[in-house]
């Protein structure tokens, strides 16, 4: 018998079109196998655009399932954490529509690592491209997705979050 281990985490939607809010609902309650109903507040940065924020309990790695399917709507802009559990890593994954999907693991307190193959990588794509390795290494940190959210993220203060827990 095989035991999947629970994680927690959360589905942070910055903005996402008026017209998307029912369609993401949607998805999530499907991956979570019950109804979402979210409180939608507006997005001042982007006007006509919405924003909300979902706490979820589930089987480890369904964070990469959450974003992989957010991605798949234009125009969206979101995170959804993964915090560590049991025999696994967290996970943090942020999508733009101007970057497209970005992820890292992440440790206990919510900071990215760079694994030692990524590293080395970077050093490389450094030294050969002529780039500097702090813009490279900023890069697999997530700088980039991190400057373009960080307006969206103020903006959050105050939504409420609601706890959905993933059924069977």
């Amino acid at each position: 018998m095989t035991t999947s281990s629970q994680a927690r985490g959360v589905v942070f939607i910055h903005s996402t079109p008026r017209a998307l809010c029912a369609h993401v609902e949607w998805a999530l309650g499907g991956l979570l196998g019950t109804t979402v109903n979210l409180d939608w507040v507006e997005q001042p940065v982007t006007p006509g655009t919405m924003r909300t924020e979902l706490s979820w309990v589930g089987a480890s790695g369904l964070s990469a399932t959450i974003g992989s399917t957010l991605r798949g709507f234009p125009h969206l802009r979101f995170e959804v954490t993964e915090e560590p559990s049991a025999g696994h890593d967290g996970q943090r994954f942020v999508s733009t529509p101007s970057l497209g999907l970005w992820r890292s693991p992440m440790g206990a307190f919510g900071e990215a690592y760079i694994g030692e193959e990524r590293l080395r990588s970077a050093v490389a794509n450094a030294t050969t491209t002529g780039r500097s390795l702090v813009d490279v290494i900023d890069e697999i940190l997530g700088g980039p997705w991190d400057r373009e959210l960080e307006p969206f993220r103020y903006a959050g203060d105050g939504v409420p979050v609601r706890w959905l827990h993933q059924v069977g």
